[in-house]
């Protein structure tokens, strides 16, 4: 710790050549990738926990890790997919798409990577503010924790926040939910059930309320459960007798507002208690002994900030299937948007889902922020219009654009430049060399 004061009253940590903000999946893996390239990088987590949605957030399953041929989603994202289902013995080691996550065993993963590449971590560590050094230059990052306030200063940030919070506080221009109306899309509290009978839930009715004769179609109709409103009930069988569910809507939850996001995690808690009341009463031979046995420390929120980058990644580059020049990774999610307008849906009916084998390419330039020299954005803050952004937001993307953002923030400091004025190719053969992919 620096024995300079900030301002005269918050103490100083100066030594960081990369602070990464937030440690979700995109954030573990910038700073993995940053202290694996030389960096003297830190680690900021509000929490407890590494992993984010996939730990503390109960997401219960991996979004599709192939394009329907081959893994796509590689380099540092394919060694977390890899070794936190190594220990999951009702998962065929071949399975790429919809793997159950066990949150413990993500944490250790999580945990393991940032040790083994000497990233140093203080967690429960929570961001609050950004003071800057002039114009396009952050100075410091300010948090609070149990040694009080402190600014950690650094060459390069990056912002792993999910919510782009560095780069808003630092000047950023954004955008957040539908630009006429404000929409955004249903947030979930994910939940876990345990003492399921995993016999006839394993052979029972399929629950997803894609299937027509899912029971989730009459617990939405029936006035016992007014907290169940709709359909969406996706669960996958994560232990023994354990089933983990992201299930339930919250509508118009802003998760830059803290009161909002508070009163949504109150009600999420209802939400997961009416569905334990609900499938004990529908799926008895399942869940009539099952028991609510946690809900989620992390609110699912599947729409934040969308900070402007050098470049906007559109729809019309999802459907092309484009390439870029710079690319630094590529996605073959769909766009999957919760609470879309009549004409989001028309789109997506009209685009369809990708076939096996296509994917598009993620630019570099959505990962660097407009006015903004030394800060770098990984995971769902990247730039992208609102469309595409329902793609690019989910956990494997998040790992790979922050597998880039790490990278470039370490060949940055290392040059003595600022991260966009790095050569896209020095940095695309860095990344291929610890195994990326991409065009």
């Amino acid at each position: 710790m620096d024995s300079r004061v900030y301002h005269g009253r918050i103490g100083v940590s100066a030594d960081w050549d990369v602070v990464v903000v937030g440690g979700g999946p995109g954030g573990c893996a910038a700073a993995v990738a940053a202290a694996r390239a030389g960096a003297k990088t830190l680690l900021l987590e509000g929490t407890g926990a590494a992993g984010g949605m996939g730990t503390g957030g109960l997401v219960p399953a991996w979004c599709p890790f192939s394009d329907g041929e081959k893994i796509i989603y590689r380099g540092i994202a394919e060694t977390v997919f890899r070794r936190a289902k190594a220990g999951l013995r009702h998962v065929d080691e071949k399975l790429l798409n919809w793997v159950s996550i066990d949150p413990e065993a993500l944490k250790r993963t999580y945990d393991e990577l940032l040790m083994e590449h000497g990233v140093s971590v203080l967690f429960h560590t929570f961001v609050a503010g950004v003071e800057m050094a002039g114009d396009g230059t952050i100075d410091a990052v300010i948090a609070g924790n149990k040694a009080g306030l402190t600014a950690f200063r650094a060459k390069v940030f990056v912002d792993g926040t999910g919510d782009g919070d560095i780069a808003a506080w630092a000047g950023a221009d954004f955008s957040l939910g539908d630009d006429r109306t404000g929409a955004l899309q249903h947030a979930t509290l994910c939940f876990t059930l345990s003492n399921v009978d995993s016999y006839y839930y394993q052979n029972a009715c399929r629950l997803h309320g894609n299937n027509p004769g899912s029971p989730v179609h009459r617990i939405a109709k029936d006035d016992s459960y007014p907290e169940i409103f709709d359909t969406h009930l996706c669960q996958t069988f994560t232990g023994p007798g354990t089933v983990g569910f992201n299930a339930g809507h919250l509508v118009g939850v802003d998760s830059t507002d803290p009161a909002a996001v508070s009163a949504a995690m109150i009600q999420g808690r209802r939400i997961a208690h009416a569905y334990l009341r609900a499938l004990k009463e529908y799926e008895p031979e399942a869940f009539g002994a099952a028991h609510l046995v946690c809900t989620a420390n992390l609110m699912g929120i599947r729409e934040g900030r969308r900070i402007a980058g050098d470049y906007e990644l559109t729809c019309g580059d999802y459907l092309a299937r484009r390439s870029f020049e710079d690319e630094i990774g590529r996605n073959s999610y769909y766009l999957d948007i919760h609470g879309m307008s009549g004409e989001m849906r028309a789109v997506i009916d009209k685009a369809g889902r990708y076939k096996a084998g296509e994917s598009h390419g993620i630019p570099f330039g959505s990962l660097l922020p407009k006015k903004l020299d030394n800060l770098l954005l990984c995971g769902r803050c990247i730039s992208a219009d609102r469309m595409t952004y329902g793609s690019v937001r989910v956990m494997p993307v998040c790992l790979v654009t922050g597998e880039a953002a790490g990278t470039a923030a370490a060949m940055a400091v290392q040059r003595e430049i600022a991260p966009r004025e790095l050569d896209r190719s020095a940095l695309r053969g860095e990344l291929r060399k610890n195994g990326a992919y991409f065009l």
